[in-house]
């Protein structure tokens, strides 16, 4: 499966040249992982958190070419199958079609402690059923 989620350009994601400011586009990734937490897995970030999170370990960009307050952004979002502890991400964003930015990202599943942890049995089936991996 592939989730997408748009994010028009804001004010606050620009430098004073008037376009994205790189590590702002890490911002918007985030915030597509956390819909695609909520929408796609039913599983929000406000009760994920309660009892640990899913920090990024690893991340990985490539820019392709600017963009700029007022550009929406399409981002699409595909999750490999998740590992015992891990999940790794791919993001394709464009705008009206045109390349702005690939990345890849790992996510850790931690406990309240910060220690990695196995997904839980519901969520491991809601992402691997969105993979199309095996449970």
């Amino acid at each position: 499966m592939i989730f997408r989620h748009r994010q028009k350009v804001l004010f606050k994601h620009c430098d004073p040249a008037g376009i994205v400011f790189y590590p702002r586009y890490f911002e918007m990734i985030n915030d597509c992982i956390e819909a695609f937490f909520d929408v796609a897995l039913g599983w929000p970030f406000e009760v994920l958190h309660k009892q640990g999170a899913v920090p990024t370990a690893q991340i990985s960009a490539s820019f392709q070419r600017p963009s700029r307050h007022g550009d929406m952004l399409d981002f699409t979002l595909k999750a490999a199958a998740p590992g015992r502890t891990s999940l790794a991400l791919d993001f394709v964003v464009t705008c009206e079609g045109a390349p702005r930015l690939t990345a890849q990202s790992t996510l850790v599943n931690v406990d309240a402690q910060g220690r990695p942890m196995p997904w839980p049995d519901t969520l491991r089936t809601r992402l691997t059923q969105t993979t199309g991996g095996t449970p």
